[in-house]
């Protein structure tokens, strides 16, 4: 079938697209056209989703039967590929747990939790516009994956692979004493993958999609980090207290953690509903040994998209942190 991405050249979108190859389609991507070409035999369409006029332009009488969504950032956009894609058999689009108006801190007992109705811009908000207006348009043949954490090769957010360059460097690490802390993620191939086949099928509705709850914890990722790394590196813990208190920004300067008062709700996710309709769970550590293998080819990385500050902690902050302590 002719199957359209809405992105499609960077992490997420890139693995659509083989995925959406390997099934047999034929496969667009509609992008800006600066983040890089898709592969030989993809159709690159280009424009500007906020524009009302781009889309069907850059279609020109090619018809898409389905459509997977990457890369919805506005509302302009949500109502521009309701007004141009209402007719197509499936469309799967990647949402995010922030819809939920009490996420975080959680937790999210199923998919029926209120969703923001607000009309600012900030993400959440804009995230559960675009749910509204496109299951207006598609009705049943909406589906909304609502994503948490995404890991995996091509990810240029680069939360884990801030962990593993760091703990690959070794020497002592500054972690926070709060490895217990409940965690969890899916692989952006199995998302991917699962997402073309909810497209396929017409599935709708809203759907949490991450792994599941208890999967793993951090300490137990950052084990994983150090092993696939062949890394000597000594974790060192450091009370939360006191990395806030020397101006730590939780899952920025130190990438994916939380605090204490919101990890262990932020991460109870009800996935039922995921693993009922196919969603894969891989074992984390292929996830990491995979993002390592990529980042050993990867080279220099592009600036995280959307406008996202590049994570973690800068080495003069550690290295502070880390004075005095034996």
């Amino acid at each position: 079938m002719r199957l359209l991405v809405l992105g499609g050249t960077l992490f997420l979108g890139r693995h659509v697209v083989a995925a959406a190859l390997a099934r047999g389609h034929q496969v667009a991507t509609f992008t800006r056209g600066v983040t890089g070409a898709p592969p030989d035999g993809v159709r690159a369409l280009h424009g500007d989703r906020d524009d009302p006029a781009a889309l069907p332009a850059a279609l020109d009488g090619w018809a898409p039967e389905l459509v997977v969504d990457t890369s919805c950032q506005t509302r302009a956009a949500a109502r521009n590929a309701a007004a141009a894609l209402g007719g197509v058999r499936g469309y799967a689009f990647v949402s995010s747990l922030n819809a939920y108006r009490d996420w975080p801190p959680g937790p999210v007992r199923g998919e029926d939790g209120a969703v923001w109705d607000t009309d600012d811009d900030d993400y959440g908000p804009v995230k559960a516009f675009a749910e509204r207006e496109l299951s207006t348009a598609l009705g049943d043949r909406f589906l909304t994956a609502r994503a948490g954490l995404i890991v995996g090769p091509y990810d240029t957010v680069d939360r884990l692979g801030w962990w593993l360059r760091r703990l690959a460097r070794g020497g002592r690490v500054v972690v926070p004493d709060a490895l217990d802390q409940p965690i969890a993620l899916v692989d952006a191939r199995d998302l991917a993958g699962w997402l073309v086949e909810m497209a396929e099928r017409g599935v709708g509705g809203p759907v949490n999609t991450t792994g599941p709850a208890g999967m793993t914890t951090l300490g137990g990722l950052l084990e994983v980090c150090r092993d696939v790394t062949g890394s000597d590196a000594d974790l060192v813990p450091v009370a939360e207290e006191e990395l806030l208190a020397a101006g730590v920004e939780p899952w920025q300067d130190l990438p994916l953690w939380l605090p204490r008062e919101m990890a262990g709700t932020a991460w109870d996710v009800d996935t039922t509903r995921a693993r009922q309709v196919g969603l894969p769970v891989r074992p984390v550590r292929e996830s990491v040994a995979d993002t390592w293998a990529w980042l050993q080819v990867a080279g220099e990385l592009p600036p995280p998209p959307h406008g996202l500050a590049r994570p973690g902690m800068p080495p003069e902050r550690e290295a502070a942190l880390l004075a005095g302590r034996s």
